[in-house]
């Protein structure tokens, strides 16, 4: 057979290939060529054949069936040989194939080789693909190569470590005792893996980290050497002693010095020597200080070292690399919030980063410009800012609109420059704005009282001819249907005022119904604003019955159902149109954070005081009990009256009389404190029948036996009962609830529905948490009438918080005993 091409051969014919056909067909003829020398057990070629194998592999063709020739190549004798065959293993081979286990006896005998390469060849593939079960077994070869005084061992080595921690960290252990010694080498490619080591151990564990942190004066002398020391051509780069070393080294002493301020302590001047003495015309030196700022934020270092760091990053700015630019902005973007004053300082120059061309820099410096933006310069950055806006590519528009309303409604110097500058948004950027934005600049509007002529003067004058941005035509419309009375009358003393006649105005919002850019809820507002001036306008209320009316038949189903109802407003509920379209009173801005928030500000903290309002202090709302509507099904089920205990004892007769009312369906809230008012309620007359001064319960509960209502989870809720003296229809059922898990249950609700024939009342529990182990129960009483003696059903539903999760069941109760509804 003769003898296969060389790889060079090969290559150079795969480059003459003209498509990719031909291509295809080059390959598939030298792979049917390779498979048969490798049926042939051709040992003198396999290495060629497998070299050429894996060029094919790395032009993306199948070369799966090469993988037991690697092996066979490993286990040669031949140094040539187990270079290709490694790397093809390295290539071809990964844990997910069971293939790879029959190299591990291999890899273990030459990792004892007595040839440093062959030794060197094995750590390599181990550390590039070794599965757990091979770190495993091959952990202890690596182990005792660590400790070998041979430094390109002893480098090859630790990195398959970080390999062997990453497959299985709990042999970490293992290679502590050497790691130390590694950082006494003084070869720079052992300490260069030895920080790799020692960073990834630190990172896994944090007993490691906590034992490492006494390497710190070791690691700054280091760095100390490095920037100290003359020239070496061995290790210097573009003037800089080994940066890969000093990158690595500043990336380990930030894991040490986080949160910890020994460490921190020990290194702020060496990284201050850094800072300062590091060259920067070359990237070698900007990869070095960018790490350094990194390091001196990321530990709890001096303020002075701080500003040192942002005042490099500012330096970051004004350099001719994008890529360094853009690394500036994104890591000022990181620390604005803890050094807002240091990155101020830096503004002008992070705004003119706005009018850069790269589209990157531009969105990193447009966040960082909001981050900056307070109280004191909101009017210039919302100066350059707007302008931002105008010139801008279409992509950033929605996120700058955003953040423009949110530092205006923020940090706005009066309502005029508010109403103004979001009016400006509008007008530049309105079809990109979000939904929310028309009904906050309307609520803005609304509060604004002494406004209302200046705003709606400035909205007519934005859209005269003009209807392209649809958010501002539909605040305009509103603004021109409420306020249209002010326009016309020319009351805006903040401006000269402009001589405006209804029919303009109308001419304007009929306009906007009839243009094609109008949307259909742009037309649903100017349909409506010129109902409103059937109100505020006094010589065109037949001209808007008109144009109402033209629109009662429109083929768009909402503006027909707001005509028809205009239409119904002027002729049968004429009267009562004045009153409907009245002005909108002021909107109250619904906030829910409490008595006092804290409204954090860019520089500036301070507490806003919030209006506060009492808590409700008649029953919940319906809607929160009705939730137990459904329970029982079917059509028996009438809407919830809640009633509450009262907090002190009442008189015989008082409790009868609050005993029940309309009521079959109710849920009481955990310890409710009981309302100072409860909505008078009638009583069935029976209640009242048979008043005396007996004891109003007959506690019969030897004849009536308990049941178990509900039991699960560890939860258990028990039923006894007792029979009303006064009335035989009264039931009352005490629950009780106890738990028999090892974690108390918190915020216990029960709530309880009954059918249609049964009225149910349920007072207050004793408390809210139902302690552990059965070490106490929760009691609580449902009082059942029953008047035609029906057999009892119940639905019940518990709500609680157990184990930090909320939890919630649904019950039914059918076992009643007869003597307890007969």
């Amino acid at each position: 057979m003769p003898a296969p091409i060389r790889l060079r051969e090969l290559i150079r014919t795969i480059r003459t290939a003209r498509t990719q056909a031909e291509e295809r067909e080059m390959i598939q003829k030298e792979c049917a060529a390779i498979r048969s020398s490798f049926r042939e057990e051709d040992n003198t070629y396999r290495c060629r054949n497998v070299a050429k194998l894996l060029y094919m592999h790395m032009l993306g063709y199948p070369a799966h069936f090469g993988q037991l020739e690697c092996l066979k190549l490993i286990a040669s004798q031949k140094f040539t040989d187990k270079r290709i065959g490694y790397l093809g293993a390295m290539l071809l081979l990964d844990e997910r194939q069971d293939v790879h286990l029959l190299m591990t006896n291999c890899i273990k005998n030459d990792l004892n080789h007595s040839t440093q390469f062959v030794q060197g060849l094995a750590l390599c593939t181990l550390g590039c693909m070794g599965s757990s079960e091979m770190c495993r077994d091959l952990a202890g070869e690596v182990e005792k190569l660590l400790k070998t005084s041979n430094s390109y061992l002893r480098k090859k080595a630790a990195l398959c470590a970080v390999h062997v921690i990453r497959k299985v960290p709990e042999l970490m252990e293992m290679f502590l005792p050497a790691t130390k010694n590694l950082l006494n080498e003084k070869n720079h490619g052992v300490l260069h893996t030895s920080v790799v080591l020692l960073t990834e151990m630190c990172e896994r564990s944090p007993d490691m980290l906590a034992h490492f942190r006494k390497l710190v004066p070791q690691l700054v002398r280091i760095l100390k050497n490095l920037i100290m020391s003359g020239y070496s051509p061995e290790h210097d780069v573009s003037g800089i002693s080994d940066p890969f070393l000093q990158v690595r080294i500043l990336r380990l002493l930030r894991i040490l010095g986080r949160n910890d301020d020994d460490s921190s302590e020990a290194m702020n001047d060496i990284l201050a020597q850094v800072a300062t003495n590091t060259e920067t015309s070359k990237n070698v030196g900007n990869a070095i200080l960018y790490e350094t700022v990194l390091t001196i934020m990321d530990i709890k270092s001096e303020s002075g070292l701080r500003v040192l760091a942002i005042n490099i990053l500012g330096r970051f700015l004004l350099n001719n690399d994008k890529n360094i630019r853009y690394v500036a902005l994104t890591s000022l973007l990181k620390t604005v919030q803890t050094d807002h004053n240091a990155v101020q300082r830096h503004r002008s120059t992070i705004v003119d980063c706005l009018k850069d061309l790269d589209v990157s820099i531009k969105r990193r410096a447009m966040e960082l410009s909001f981050a900056l933006v307070n109280g004191n310069n909101i009017r210039g950055m919302m100066k350059e800012l707007l302008y931002f806006l105008d010139s801008c590519e279409p992509e950033f528009k929605a996120d700058c609109a955003s953040g423009i309303f949110l530092a205006a409604e923020k940090y706005a110097p009066s309502k005029r420059w508010h109403i103004d500058t979001i009016m400006r948004v509008l007008t530049t950027a309105g079809s990109y704005v979000r939904d929310d934005a028309v009904p906050n600049l309307i609520q803005l509007i609304t509060n604004s009282v002494e406004m209302h002529a200046y705003t709606v003067q400035r909205l007519y004058k934005a859209i005269l001819g003009d209807y392209s941005q649809q958010p501002l035509v539909q605040v305009a419309a509103w603004c021109i249907g409420e306020y249209g009375d002010l326009l016309v009358s020319g009351q805006c003393e903040e401006e000269e005022p402009i001589q405006v006649t209804e029919d303009e105005v109308l001419d304007i919002l009929e306009s906007v119904l009839i243009s094609n850019m109008s949307t259909s809820v742009t037309r649903g507002y100017a349909l409506t604003a010129i109902m409103k001036l059937s109100t505020r306008f006094t010589c065109t209320v037949n001209r808007i019955k008109k144009v109402v009316s033209i629109y009662g038949s429109s083929i768009d189903v909402e503006l027909q159902q707001r005509a028809v109802e205009y239409n119904a407003l002027f002729k049968k509920y004429d009267h009562m149109r004045s009153a409907l379209l009245e002005r909108m009173p002021v909107m109250e801005k619904v906030t829910t954070n409490g008595p006092t928030e804290i409204v954090q500000t860019n520089g500036e903290t301070e507490p806003a005081p919030l209006e506060t309002k009492p808590p409700p202090s008649g029953p919940q709302p319906t809607s929160q009990a009705n939730d137990l509507l459904d329970l029982l099904g079917g059509n028996d089920i009438t809407p919830v009256i809640p009633t509450a205990s009262t907090s002190k004892p009442s008189s015989a007769g008082g409790e009868l009389l609050d005993l029940l009312g309309d009521i079959n369906l109710t849920g009481a809230p955990a310890a409710a404190p009981a309302p100072a008012s409860v909505p008078q309620i009638s009583q069935p007359p029976f209640l009242l029948d048979g008043l005396s001064s007996q004891p109003l319960f007959n506690d019969i509960a030897a004849g009536i036996p308990s049941i178990t209502a509900y039991s699960k989870n560890g939860l258990k809720i028990e039923f006894t009962f007792e029979r009303s003296n006064t009335n035989p229809s009264v039931t009352v059922i005490t629950i009780q609830a106890s738990n028999s898990t090892e974690l108390d249950m918190t915020d216990f609700v029960f709530q309880a529905a009954v059918p249609k024939t049964f009225q149910l009342q349920l007072l207050s529990p004793s408390s809210s948490i139902v302690p552990a182990f059965n070490t106490g129960t929760i009691t609580q009483v449902i009082k059942v009438l029953n008047p035609q003696k029906q057999q009892l059903r119940m639905r019940i539903k518990l709500t609680y918080n157990h184990k930090g999760s909320a939890m919630q069941d649904l019950a039914e109760v059918n076992n009643f005993p007869p003597q307890s509804w007969q």
